[in-house]
């Protein structure tokens, strides 16, 4: 069934080869484009390993700038030995660096990492706080950071938006910005309720393994023929945007 796609327009300067008043995907289409990502994988989760909220709070925080795997390459011992903000307070500074010391700003990361752990149990009896305002006063605790914990320790709505997740946005015409906070506030605006849980998930997951910055995997993907990306690439064969199995520890 034939679909029009230009019922919304809106500004946009991504610098991803998209029109300056770029149209944004109709209602139904985004509807459309959730059931197709949940039905490829049901039950999404973060690729960070993590126990409890204290412990994604530190693996999200050391994530800025770094990957997913050389995190939890890095936390796999660290949590063994600080996985509670007064273990990590034990630790040090130092003891920290060390243990961090493969992830890039690992310094400022190690400063960040104990002084949000004497404020949690100064202020917080050692809990990670679900209020936004709190999470973002925290040292190394930005907008996106605080949504990510909101959202998988405390299974709040909140739609985080990375680099992949402002891509596939932009791309697809799910939402238009040229910063992340737009782009967030045109998800949550445009996304259906029943959706909002794991549409963080889901793009971020396509982000990484399908609609990829310099190549992305146009011709095998699932959402081609709703996506509104004017400059789509080639090829037949399907990709799922579920990511390939982890060695080590689960993640949750």
């Amino acid at each position: 069934m034939a679909v029009k796609r230009t019922t919304g327009r809106q500004r946009s300067a991504t610098g991803d080869g998209q029109d300056c008043e770029a149209p944004l995907l109709p209602l139904a289409d985004i509807d459309e484009l959730y059931r197709r990502l949940a039905a490829i994988n049901p039950a999404p989760r973060s690729e960070l390993a993590f126990i409890d909220p204290y412990t994604l709070l530190i693996a999200v925080v050391l994530s800025a700038q770094a990957t997913d795997v050389s995190v939890n390459k890095a936390t796999e011992q660290l949590f063994k030995e600080a996985d509670t903000p007064a273990r990590m307070l034990a630790l040090g500074e130092e003891g920290l660096r060390q243990r961090i010391k493969t992830i890039g700003l690992f310094n400022t990361k190690a400063k960040n990492v104990i002084a949000l752990s004497r404020i949690l149990v100064e202020r917080f009896a050692g809990q990670v706080p679900r209020v936004r305002e709190q999470l973002e006063a925290l040292p190394g605790v930005g907008r996106k950071s605080a949504n990510v914990v909101l959202n998988v320790a405390f299974a709040e709505p909140t739609i985080a938006v990375d680099t992949h997740v402002f891509r596939v946005a932009n791309r697809t015409g799910l939402a238009r910005g040229t910063t992340p906070l737009a782009v967030e506030q045109g998800l949550m605006a445009r996304t259906p309720q029943q959706w909002l849980q794991h549409a963080h998930h889901w793009l971020i997951l396509h982000g990484r393994y399908v609609c990829q910055a310099r190549r992305p995997l146009c011709g095998g993907c699932v959402l081609r023929d709703l996506c509104l990306y004017t400059a789509k690439t080639d090829g037949a064969e399907l990709v799922s945007p579920i990511p390939p199995p982890a060695a080590g520890r689960p993640t949750v």
